[in-house]
């Protein structure tokens, strides 16, 4: 390097060697070790419902396993009323998949998945990632995802309260 005293000079092959053999170990780690893999659990929802997360053909889905308010006025479970398919407005929400298909997009990130929204009845894009071992950041969305909304999950205790499926 001209114009460069033989120190630092020294420094800077020092520097770059050390960046090559850092970017080689991070190339070299098996996916499976940079990856803390499918996130399983109870995770809460807006403390409305919370979700069960499973490995469902190596691709992540959540199933409602509590819901704040389990059963109608009159004793009877939430049934999914809102559905566009009026067949399928009899089933009860407790044990309903309501997110799935979410497939690996780098360590800790799912994309492409489908999430049934049965507040609406809609079915939207979801996408995820995990940001601490207790927090999943997810992404809902039509189209665009800027043009969608971001729900946290947090990891909840199961049976800790009323309102398990």
């Amino acid at each position: 390097v001209s114009g460069k005293s033989w120190p630092e000079t020294l420094r800077l092959s020092q520097i770059g060697c050390a960046a090559l053999v850092l970017i080689g170990v991070v190339v070299s780690v098996p996916r499976t070790l940079a990856s803390v893999g499918i996130p399983q659990g109870v995770w809460l929802i807006d403390n409305e419902v919370a979700v069960q997360i499973f490995d469902c053909s190596n691709l992540l889905c959540g199933r409602i396993v509590w819901l704040s308010i389990p059963r109608d006025p009159q004793g009877r479970l939430v049934l999914d009323k809102k559905n566009p398919d009026p067949a399928l407005r009899q089933r009860p929400l407790c044990g309903l998949t309501i997110f799935w298909g979410l497939r690996p997009d780098g360590p800790d990130r799912w994309t492409d998945g489908w999430f049934y929204n049965p507040d609406d009845g809609v079915t939207y894009n979801i996408s995820g990632e995990l940001k601490s071992a207790d927090t999943i950041e997810a992404r809902i969305y039509l189209g665009d995802p800027i043009q969608g909304q971001t729900k946290m999950l947090y990891r909840a205790p199961h049976g800790t309260s009323n309102g398990w499926c």
